[in-house]
């Protein structure tokens, strides 16, 4: 797995098209229960070189139940985005992540995560990969149907400051969907019992 990050994190596939240069930004270890997939590093992120360490971050780990202390330990959580590098910026926000990432990068690492417990995929980007044809047509009905992707999966709509209007014309969400995904990342998070192993 190290020999493997160390890999990514040199990796320069797409430097031509990245305004900032790369910077690929990744988390993970062979322990990690919780697998979050996000779509690209912001500006702020790609700056700090800490995967959501922005305001989209803390309203991440406000979903999630838990602190910055818990969300940056490796051996617990791993952060894999769709683009692991800045795109930069488009007329309405940043642009898409990078595709190379993904199709270079994920089959390997994911292989390599087989303690993963829950998945979060966030966003369309992220949804539409790993979840495929059972993909809703947008990231509403899918993240609505989330019932029909549990326990192991939780999709959810993209943190950002961007998407106030959608969290208030959904209510359901923080109604019907947080309190599960608290729950999910609570148990999975959890140390085992004494005497109990993990997988």
């Amino acid at each position: 797995m190290d020999l493997l990050l160390t890999e990514i994190r040199n990796c320069r596939a797409c430097a031509a098209h990245l305004p900032l240069g790369p910077r690929p930004i990744v988390q993970a270890s062979r322990t990690a229960r919780l697998l979050i997939v996000g779509q690209a590093p912001s500006l702020t992120v790609h700056q700090t070189g800490v995967p959501w360490n922005d305001r989209s971050g803390d309203l991440l780990r406000r979903w999630l139940g838990i602190d910055r202390d818990l969300f940056y330990d490796a051996t617990q959580i791993a952060i894999v985005p769709m683009g692991y590098c800045y795109p930069g910026r488009g007329k309405s926000g940043d642009l898409p992540p990078r595709k190379e990432c993904a199709q270079l990068w994920h089959a390997r690492l994911f292989a390599e995560l087989k303690n993963v417990e829950l998945t979060l995929p966030i966003g369309q980007y992220a949804q539409h990969h790993l979840l495929g044809k059972t993909a809703r047509g947008s990231v509403t009905e899918t993240v609505e149907a989330f019932a029909d992707y549990g326990p192991r999966v939780v999709p959810l709509p993209h943190p950002s400051p961007r998407n106030t209007g959608w969290f208030k014309h959904h209510p359901w969400f923080e109604r019907d969907v947080l309190p599960v995904l608290r729950e999910r990342v609570r148990q999975v998070l959890a140390p085992a019992p004494e005497g109990v192993s993990r997988p």
